[in-house]
């Protein structure tokens, strides 16, 4: 057994190292003082290393993923090679290589768990401010919907137009103005407070259209991504959101919540409008769920380049409705159900609760 073990010795030696990566895991969602202590640390240590990869001007990560990929199938192929040329020594090779092709993907996902899924159980937005989500009557959501038309009226004829009537700011403008979205909200909220860094646009933007994601937070890197693809009118509202997450908020509504209150609450007319529109979105749906007479009341009172951006919107994400969508929609539902997000991707309506009971 000694001698297997050390025949073995590297990939014996991650193994264990995997199983240590997981330990601390199960540590953190052990109980929420403890979620709450990995999650300073790990938070910590991804502020310290973000800053090494910001100097990079473009996303690292999308490269790590694409690197990771073309590594796995590297890996499965000098495997394929080895067992085809070692005669003799197949078992010994297979096992290495099974194992450390396992050891590899448990690693990434390892550090996944522990540098993100543990804020799933550590305190969120409502527990370190307390606001709340609470159930809401129509009458609060019709209220809540109608002062959010009335934003969208006062700022829609503020930010720039094509010819079409359809927001057209730059996005680099959008970008630069990025990084003091959170310096009025941060009054209210101090604990919010933290040095932002300019987000980074995704290369593969259109490929993450076609995944239905606007942009991610990644634990690896430490770095906020952007789809830049997708319609320019809620890419405020969505970097919000992002640099949400970049202050260890795990949910995504209330990382929803944030953007929209972030954004409303900001010096800067064109992040008002775009976080006024995520949230009409937001209230928008749920109130056509609730009472439609009322719903069609409320949209009546929008002004025509907000519907503009509205019809642009739905018409971008309508060429994605097909089988790619769908299943990572269902691949990131079960993520989130897999971090005690019971409500998986429906998680994202209750921010509807908190902005009636915020606004």
């Amino acid at each position: 057994m000694r001698a297997f073990f050390k025949r073995h010795l590297g990939v014996h030696l991650w193994a264990l190292g995997v199983l240590a990566l997981f330990g601390v895991y199960w540590y953190g969602i052990s109980s929420r003082g403890a979620a709450n202590a990995v999650s300073a640390v790990t938070q910590a240590v991804k502020d310290g290393y973000a800053g090494f990869w910001y100097l990079f001007p473009f996303s690292v990560v999308e490269w790590f993923y694409a690197a990771f990929i073309l590594g796995v199938f590297a890996w499965l192929a000098a495997l394929f090679h080895r067992l085809r040329t070692g005669k003799g020594r197949r078992r010994r090779i297979a096992y290495g290589g099974v194992l450390g092709l396992a050891c590899l993907c448990l690693t990434t996902y390892g550090l996944y768990c522990v540098g993100w899924g543990v804020n799933y159980y550590a305190d969120g937005f409502q527990e370190k401010s307390g606001v709340y989500a609470r159930p809401v009557t129509v009458d609060e959501l019709e209220r809540v919907a109608l002062l959010f038309t009335q934003k969208l009226g006062e700022t829609a004829g503020q930010v720039e137009r094509d010819e079409n009537g359809v927001f057209a700011v730059d996005r680099d403008e959008i970008f630069a103005a990025s990084t003091g979205v959170y310096e009025n909200l941060t009054k209210e909220f101090p604990f919010l407070a933290r040095t932002d860094r300019v987000p980074k646009k995704m290369l593969f933007s259109r490929l993450f259209s076609a995944m239905n994601f606007t942009g991610f937070y990644s634990p690896y890197t430490g770095e906020s991504n952007l789809n830049v693809d997708s319609p320019a009118c809620l890419l405020p509202a969505n970097i919000a959101h992002e640099l949400a997450h970049q202050r260890g908020i795990a949910s995504e509504q209330e990382c929803n919540f944030l953007a929209i209150a972030a954004a409303t609450a900001s010096d800067s007319v064109v992040y008002q409008y775009s976080g006024y529109l995520m949230g009409y979105i937001q209230l928008s749906n749920a109130l056509y769920r609730a009472d439609r007479d009322r719903w069609a009341a409320v949209y009546e009172t929008l002004p025509e380049t907000v519907l503009a951006d509205l019809r642009y919107h739905s018409a971008y994400w309508a060429q994605f409705d097909g089988l790619t969508a769908k299943v990572s929609t269902r691949i990131y539902d079960t993520s989130l159900r897999s971090y005690g997000q019971t409500a998986g991707i429906q998680s994202y309506g209750t921010v509807v609760d908190l902005l009636v009971a915020y606004y």
